[in-house]
């Protein structure tokens, strides 16, 4: 879903109708409708190089993995990205998320949604903190959370040496090895059995309602929107300003932490390198999607398509045994193609509603 600020129609003087206003987008000019067809021909060219593209256990099931844990991370990073703000600590956040879920687990014993509890508050505070500062100093996003993301690699580290030797949290709490292998069609009852979903998805899900709900209906997402759309006009208009910075970074670090906890059960361990890869895939799922960089727009389920297709290139380009070096190339090449095909339908649909 996308949601867009709205500015108050103005109110037309006594006389003659003027001429009407531009006309909504074209339907081709939405930049979903361009990721689901590109995401369809993609699926089409992998699956006729390699048969094996549509192997439930080889690929689907792991590919729906992927997908959740990247599609929380890109709407991680739209949280911020409503205010035109970066989050350049979002992996780091994700880690420390983890590392206070894999310490509960290991040394208090707590069940498993208890720790996930104790990550997302850590991931929340860390997050409040970064809106906090940038909020009170006036500092530029990108610059508090680069110092954030610095500081928490080398405290990762600290934390992790003194309390695992620097490998990773051996404990799992129950339930954590069915989230990682299991499906919903390993639970049957008689003859009807579930789907090969993985039951991680679900939580990913829950995660994408959530906030589309949150910025489409309610007033805390709207005011987020419309600060992002001109912060001096909101703050005239009464909005909290200072508050829904603040606001914005905290859902971005509970939503990395839950990122850094899906991880962590798709590769079964809290470890210190979860959240090494989450900062490029960060800004591909919202940006991909149709979620503006300078803020005042989102678009929820463009980032889920987003994170879905580059997570499709990356799993048809392994399965065709590319290098790392000319996965990434290749991987630059169409997302780049991907946002740039998009820019000129976006261009063409804004002359033609222009001259309409």
């Amino acid at each position: 879903m996308s949601t867009r600020t709205a500015t108050p129609p103005e109110v037309p003087a006594a006389g003659p109708p003027g001429p009407r206003g531009p006309s909504r987008m074209p339907l081709w000019a939405n930049p979903r409708l361009g990721l689901l067809i590109l995401l369809i021909a993609l699926v089409a060219v992998f699956t006729a190089l390699r048969p094996a593209f549509l192997d439930t256990t080889l690929t689907l099931v792991p590919l729906q993995s992927d997908i959740s844990v990247y599609a929380v991370v890109g709407l991680s990073q739209l949280a911020v990205l409503s205010l035109g703000h970066m989050n350049m600590a979002v992996g780091r956040m994700a880690a420390m998320s983890a590392f206070a879920m894999g310490l509960a687990y290991d040394r208090l014993g707590v069940s498993l949604v208890v720790g996930l509890v104790i990550g997302l508050i850590v991931g929340t505070l860390l997050g409040a903190l970064a809106g906090l500062i940038i909020s009170r100093t006036g500092v530029n996003s990108f610059v508090v959370t680069l110092a954030m993301d610095f500081a928490l690699v080398g405290l990762i580290t600290i934390l992790y040496t003194r309390f695992t030797d620097g490998v990773a949290f051996g404990s799992r709490p129950g339930g954590m090895d069915a989230l990682r292998n299991d499906t919903f069609a390993d639970y049957c009852m008689g003859d009807l059995c579930g789907p090969h979903i993985p039951l991680v998805a679900p939580i990913a899900l829950v995660a994408v309602l959530a906030v589309g709900l949150l910025f489409r209906f309610s007033r805390l997402g709207r005011e987020i929107l419309m600060t992002g759309a001109n912060e001096k006009a909101a703050e005239l208009s009464g909005i909290p300003v200072r508050s829904r910075v603040v606001q914005a970074h905290a859902l971005s670090g509970l939503l990395a932490g839950l990122a850094g906890f899906l991880l962590a059960a798709n590769n079964g361990a809290f470890s210190a390198r979860i959240g090494d890869a989450f900062l490029l895939p960060s800004f591909l799922g919202p940006v991909l999607g149709g979620t503006l960089l300078a803020g005042g727009a989102v678009s929820v389920l463009g980032t889920v398509l987003g994170a879905t297709l580059t997570q499709v290139i990356y799993k048809g380009l392994n399965l065709l045994q590319f290098q790392l070096d000319q996965l990434n190339l290749y991987i630059g090449l169409v997302l780049l193609g991907a946002l740039s095909l998009d820019r000129v339908r976006h261009v063409v649909a804004e002359r033609r509603r222009a001259r309409a």
